[in-house]
């Protein structure tokens, strides 16, 4: 990160770039691009090899498997080994990125983050003109797994700092411990740090053909046992050497150690990359002791739930004009083909990739209100549905690819008008999808609240459709 990044703005890259490699498990080779995306579309993997090219999005409750990494899975469509990659967007600061596949893993490359670092450094990392809401962690949260022997634990702080003890009774490793005191140190001390594995478990691996990745550099191994000559010569084979050997501390002479306790620091990276699947950026201090994968996720899993049961109290969205917008006029401007007097949306203070908050301040001088009860100014039933409608645009449009679209109402559903909207009040707009966009169709629930209390409801569907020219 340089010295100029904002860290309550939004960041996505400057354009898109790409990089291939192999996958680890799976050893196939995969052609990865990293697109620019609108705030609050967050990161979204999409398999462009399979039929109507799947989005999957880094979420904590789509993950399928953790065993050898951590997997995503919507119905057939997978993406896994996504960690290293995740723990690179969190630590360069970038929000919004579609990652676009066309195979089903992350090339494993050296097996740290810094390739994926220096992929974002070609291009940059850009602020948005939308805030960045942080959620701060106000008490402890923990998650206990008496199997595997992990504690894990989150206290409020008032930074992101993760600290991580490992310790797998091996003479070789001992017992490690690595910290991160800022996210700003992530890039030199951090990233770097490669995958580490013990020398049984590659055995078994390599036994039961399941690392297919051929050449195989891109991992510490771990030799916690005496080897004979028949398994250095069957290593050597995996490892594409003529020779390999085991050094005095235990370790494979497959590649030299970059920081003494680099084992310790890459579970450090990989405790970043599980905990981006909360989808909430975070500021507390984490403290893992022996984390896996499985645990990491579990625990990822906790802190969301926590943070949906906390982020408000009740459902009545929170407005304080004070705060700045996620959006201004002049992006919902540039956004919607509407303008005065049929613009009804002012600004836009929340927005994630399923939910949306806009304001409409209604004001004595609204053009409708000159006929409709004039004496006794009511704003129209129908007006309040195009503000809802308007604001469930932006959502729609946000989460499409780059470029152009409009968004066309084919059904309303299920509309109450529950108390009347008039002069002087300050209409909260809120759409919530209720399911998956698909082929461009958007199905929302609308509110709209006004002093507190719902004012207004109705289920909306709508159509993207991509603008010419």
């Amino acid at each position: 990160m340089d010295v100029n990044f904002n860290p309550d703005k939004q960041h996505t890259l400057g354009s898109s770039v790409s990089i291939s490699g192999t996958g680890l498990h799976t050893g196939v080779l995969v052609d990865m691009t990293l697109k620019p995306a609108h705030p609050g579309f967050g990161i979204q993997f999409q398999r462009i090899d399979l039929p109507n090219q799947p989005v999957i999005k880094a979420d904590c409750d789509l993950v399928t498997d953790t065993s050898r990494g951590t997997t995503l899975q919507v119905g057939d469509a997978k993406v896994s080994t996504i960690e290293h990659l995740l723990a690179a967007l969190v630590g360069m600061g970038v929000d919004n990125v579609l990652v676009e596949l066309n195979g089903p893993e992350i090339p494993i490359m050296d097996g740290s983050s810094m390739p994926f670092i220096e992929l974002i450094e070609e291009v940059g990392v850009v602020e948005q003109d939308a805030t960045k809401a942080w959620y701060s962690i106000d008490e402890n949260i923990y998650h206990y797994d008496e199997e595997k022997r992990v504690e894990m634990v989150a206290m409020p702080a008032m930074d992101y700092q993760i600290t991580t003890l490992i310790d797998f009774n091996s003479p070789v490793l001992g017992t490690q411990y690595a910290q991160l005191k800022s996210m700003r140190d992530f890039k030199n001390d951090i990233a770097p740090c490669r995958t580490f594995s013990f020398l049984h478990e590659l055995e078994m691996l390599l036994e039961h053909n399941l690392i297919k990745g051929g050449d195989i550099n891109n991992a510490i191994v771990i030799v916690d046992k005496p080897v004979t000559q028949q398994e250095m010569d069957r290593l050597a084979k995996a490892f594409n050497r003529e020779k390999i050997e085991v050094k005095s501390e235990g370790y494979l002479n497959n590649l030299e150690l970059r920081f003494p306790n680099e084992p310790a620091r890459h579970k450090l990276l990989d405790v970043v990359g599980d905990l981006a699947l909360i989808g909430y950026p975070i500021k507390g201090r984490i403290i893992a002791n022996r984390p896996g994968h499985s645990t990491n996720v579990a625990f990822a899993q906790k802190i969301k739930q926590y943070i949906k049961k906390n982020k408000h109290v009740k459902d009545v969205p929170v407005y304080n004009p004070n705060m700045p917008p996620v959006y201004g006029l002049d992006y919902i401007e540039k956004t919607l083909p509407h303008r005065f007097p049929f613009l009804l949306v002012d600004k836009i203070i929340e927005l994630t990739d399923n939910t949306i908050v806009g304001i409409k301040n209604v004001t004595f001088n609204e053009w409708f209100f000159q006929g409709h009860f004039p004496g006794n100014p009511v704003m129209p039933g129908v007006l309040q549905i195009e503000a809802l409608a308007q604001t469930g645009g932006i959502l729609c449009i946000n989460a499409m690819p780059e470029g152009k679209y409009d968004t066309y109402f084919l059904k309303i559903d299920n509309c109450k008008f529950k108390q009347m909207v008039r002069p002087g009040d300050t209409m909260i707009l809120k759409m919530e999808l209720a399911a998956p966009i698909r082929r461009g169709i958007c199905e929302m629930k609308g509110t709209v609240y006004v002093g507190g209390k719902l004012a207004t409801e109705a289920l909306l569907v709508a159509q993207v459709v991509r603008r010419n020219g």
